[in-house]
């Protein structure tokens, strides 16, 4: 199954349309009844996150109108990937940037078709980069192609995230992870968007990503994304993530995969 340039447009400019109300919004604390918490430590929705969720399933559901949705902000079946079209849809990643004002957070939208990725695109709405991937036709960051870096361990530059709603569980192996690779490479970052991790590591700029425990919607449009400029995304355990299932998650060039793998499970 293949997506025609036209939809993929047509989703592109959806999803850059809602990045406007993401990149516009103000003073998100000071208003009353914007932020409530969910279940976890530090898990925050924003009125924001549930109005830009609406519009996107409001807009590609008239695109698609027989497709499911898998989506952050509301209840969802896995079975929904048994569908023929399925989106996966992270309205804010990086929720808690967007609350502090930190403008580091992005748009994530896949398009999944049984149960395999179609389509995705993340659209960081402050920098207006759109990275987005078909299967087949190549990655890009706007209308430029991209390709993953060819750098080994000792010079890469490496993202991690915190898994900060699951920090009991994760927070002290997360930061012995941290330093075993602190150790072997050229230095760490973490940037509070694994969204957007994914697609640094996609274009160059950095050269591999981890975090603990992902969602799908963190890392579904991004999967696509990174393989398609020539990446790898496995578990910890050297497994392809499931469609709808939480996982770890290891995103790298390639070359230095394998090297990672064995510091990450050290």
């Amino acid at each position: 199954m293949e997506i025609t340039r036209e939809n993929q447009q047509k989703i592109i400019d959806i999803i850059r349309a809602c990045g406007d109300t993401v990149r516009t919004a103000h003073d998100v604390e000071s208003q009353d009844g914007a932020i409530t918490v969910k279940p976890g430590a530090a898990n925050f929705v924003t009125a924001f996150d549930m109005k830009v969720q609406n519009m996107l399933i409001a807009q590609l559901s008239a695109l698609y109108p027989k497709a499911s949705f898998f989506a952050e902000e509301k209840d969802n079946d896995g079975a929904c990937f048994k569908d023929a079209y399925c989106f996966v849809i992270d309205p804010i990643d990086g929720t808690t940037n967007f609350i502090h004002d930190m403008k580091c957070s992005a748009v994530s939208v896949a398009l999944y078709y049984d149960g395999k990725p179609l389509f995705g695109a993340v659209y960081d709405p402050y920098m207006d980069e759109m990275f987005h991937a078909s299967v087949g036709g190549g990655a890009f960051l706007n209308d430029r192609p991209i390709r993953v870096s060819a750098r080994l361990l000792d010079k890469a530059l490496v993202l991690f995230g915190t898994s900060p709603y699951n920090r009991d569980l994760y927070g002290r192996t997360t930061f012995d992870r941290v330093y075993n690779v602190f150790m072997k490479c050229a230095d760490v970052r973490r940037s509070g968007s694994a969204a957007l991790d994914v697609c640094y590591v996609a274009c160059g700029r950095a050269d591999a990503y981890f975090e603990d425990i992902l969602s799908p919607w963190d890392f579904a449009a991004g999967l696509l994304i990174l393989t398609e400029a020539g990446g790898k995304m496995t578990s910890y355990k050297g497994e392809l993530p499931k469609a709808g299932e939480k996982t770890s998650v290891l995103c790298s060039n390639k070359l230095l995969h394998s090297e990672m793998l064995q510091l990450l499970n050290k």
